[in-house]
């Protein structure tokens, strides 16, 4: 027998409860301190210098972790040069083989790099286990095919590798972005120096040991931990050919200026402030999950985030009333527990970058929605938020936030909707909701934005480019545009 329309509702309004899941972590053995991976070995840093990288949940420190200075780059990007002679003369389907078999030891030692993820970043284990972990595998797969067929992906040119790579990858996605950066630059023949983020670089070290134990020759790998001083001796260094950043945008414009002149290669992966677009035809289930996947994945942590909600007028009352119920139902707490949704901010200074946003949000006039939420005493939490009522002016609209935190605003026409959502400094994603096909390709034609989902949101796919225009980067990663970025094709 159909259910009625009063009891749907009063069956969404339930609370649901669910016994503890956690996620076991004996078999996962974090070191108490790490060295610089350099030419192969773990080494202890020349600054004799160490830092803490905690748990964001709980504050409690997991391990010490080295801070390099100038002399250990130096030492890692010279382990790079010395190595790069060998490694780009190696026969392609060699290399290959070095790639596929870093591929197959993530995948077995996937449920170990799963935790170590959500422990150092505070992300949910279903996140880390489900996207993170396979999604990194994948991408060295895809590398890997590519290593001995670059004659054949670029057609009539003579590919050949740059040299040294330096790379520096952000917190929010760190195995993940180690294997954006690092799978094509191996492929295309380079060596790599990588610098992971200061509070997230445990999933690194356990690459090291990955390409240790995969036999990798040494100094085709080197990652050297620290923070943004380390960043920039890497990227400053005259042996490197090659820079590849994704992080903030005043950081990368820092980039752009210093290395302008110089000769080397760039490629930018910025900051964003996407428009998730819902027109009044597109099923409306379909796209608040697509809205929630949109923005509290990883706690809003990620530079694509649909942040801005933009809506057609006359569906606005309702897709607010299913959103807001949706909000209910999601889970915050210990990100180790299988059942959570929304999990921990990464550190307490992107804790108060959030908190400082959203209260000039409610400063400027926007309506404030957060369901009721019981936040754990320690660790660094927010809860799933959303503002309507908002202005294009306010900041919560321009500002990237980089949390859970989303800005909704209201349409009329199609027209209207493309000039709100590239009404930004900001080109890396959009995304639209509808039932109409034809709708869908005249928005994607004329919207300034690097990657355009259709009825969906923050999919991924190794082989499929990613990246942005303005003040979004450019460049970009995935497919055969991001082994491009590696090669020199004239």
């Amino acid at each position: 027998m159909a259910i009625t329309k009063k009891q749907s509702t009063e069956l969404a309004k339930q609370v649901f409860e669910y016994a503890p899941a956690p996620e076991s972590i004996d078999h996962v053995k974090i070191q108490p301190r790490y060295g610089l991976f350099i030419n192969g070995k773990l080494v202890e840093p020349h600054s004799k210098k160490h830092f803490p990288t905690i748990n964001p949940a709980t504050e409690k420190k997991l391990a010490e972790v080295s801070e390099a200075d100038e002399v250990d780059v130096d030492r890692a990007v010279k382990a790079a040069g010395k190595a790069f002679d060998s490694w780009a003369h190696l026969a392609p389907s060699r290399r290959a083989r070095y790639l596929f078999r870093i591929s197959r030891l993530i995948q077995e030692r996937a449920r170990e790099l799963a935790v170590v993820e959500t422990m150092d970043g505070g992300k949910p284990i279903k996140e880390s286990r489900d996207v993170d972990i396979p999604l990194s595998a994948a991408h060295f797969f895809y590398y890997g095919g590519w290593a001995d067929k670059l004659e054949w992906a670029f057609p009539n040119r003579r590919p050949r590798p740059l040299g040294v790579a330096g790379q520096v990858i952000p917190w929010n996605f760190p195995l993940l972005m180690l294997a954006w950066k690092i799978a094509p630059a191996l492929a295309a023949g380079n060596t790599v120096v990588l610098k992971p983020a200061e509070t997230t670089p445990l999933s690194a070290m356990v690459f090291a040991e990955i390409c240790m134990q995969a036999e990798l020759p040494p100094g085709v790998v080197n990652i050297v931990t620290g923070a943004g001083k380390t960043g920039s001796l890497v990227v400053a260094h005259p042996g490197v050919k090659k820079v590849a950043f994704t992080g903030s945008t005043e950081v990368g414009k820092l980039i752009q200026r210093s290395l302008a002149g110089t000769g080397k290669k760039l490629t930018l992966e910025l900051g964003g402030k996407a428009a998730n677009i819902v027109f009044e035809d597109a099923p409306l289930d379909q796209a608040v999950e697509g809205i929630v996947n949109g923005i509290y994945f990883n706690q809003g942590h990620v530079c694509c985030a649909g942040s801005r909600l933009l809506v057609q007028e006359s569906i606005a009352e309702p897709l607010m009333e299913k959103l807001k119920r949706r909000l209910g139902t999601l889970r915050l707490g210990d990100p180790l527990d299988k059942n959570t949704d929304i999990g921990a901010i990464n550190s307490r200074a992107q804790l108060e970058k959030i908190q400082g946003l959203v209260q000039s949000g409610l400063d400027e006039g926007a309506e404030l929605y957060q369901p009721e939420c019981v936040l754990p005493e320690r660790g660094f939490w927010f809860p799933p938020t959303l503002f309507t009522n908002v202005s294009q002016s306010y900041r919560i609209a321009r500002e990237e936030i980089f949390g859970p935190v989303l800005s909704v605003l209201t349409f009329r026409t199609p027209a209207e909707a493309v000039e709100k959502a590239n009404n930004t400094p900001y080109g890396l994603s959009a995304g639209v909701w509808t039932d109409k096909g034809s709708r869908i390709l005249w928005m994607a034609e004329r919207l300034r934005a690097g990657v355009v989902w259709a009825n969906t949101f923050n999919r991924f796919d190794p082989t499929s480019p990613f990246g942005g225009y303005k003040e979004s980067g450019y460049g970009r990663e995935g497919g055969l545009h991001g082994l491009a970025a590696y090669l020199d094709l004239n």
